[in-house]
């Protein structure tokens, strides 16, 4: 059973910057997606980020959602099954619980808007504990 961990989580001010970490248990899958999805009280889950990699062809995309596109950068380190998402111009807005999430993939559309999307990841995915972000005005 995968599991995945990630940290990183914490307060800043507006115009700050924090890296969250997503480290998996173990090799997931050849074509997957890893990402992260947020959720803010009273407000549903939704995708943030995400990373399509094929370990066989070496192709990876990337997806962001339009409310964070320019200010945050997802990679991955694959050689240690983690991903990073570099958050930096941060507002209050992004404040909320964010969780690392992975699925095995088919393809890139599979980690793309309109299917990067909480469902997938309850059906057939795996979900991060989930770490705190805070963001003061």
């Amino acid at each position: 059973l995968v599991q995945l961990l990630d940290s990183g989580g914490g307060s800043a001010q507006a115009g700050g910057s924090l890296r969250l970490s997503c480290v998996a248990s173990e090799y997931i899958a050849i074509s997957k997606c890893v990402g992260w999805f947020r959720q803010a009280p009273a407000k549903e889950r939704e995708g943030v980020a995400s990373v399509y990699t094929n370990d066989l062809t070496g192709v990876e995309t990337t997806y962001y959602a339009d409310s964070v596109k320019g200010r945050f950068t997802i990679s991955e380190d694959s050689a240690k099954n983690t991903v990073y998402l570099q958050m930096d111009s941060l507002k209050p807005e992004d404040t909320a619980m964010y969780f690392c999430a992975t699925i095995a993939s088919t393809g890139p559309a599979d980690c793309s808007s309109g299917s990067w999307i909480p469902a997938r990841i309850f059906s057939s995915g795996y979900w991060g504990q989930g770490t705190q972000v805070t963001v003061s005005a």
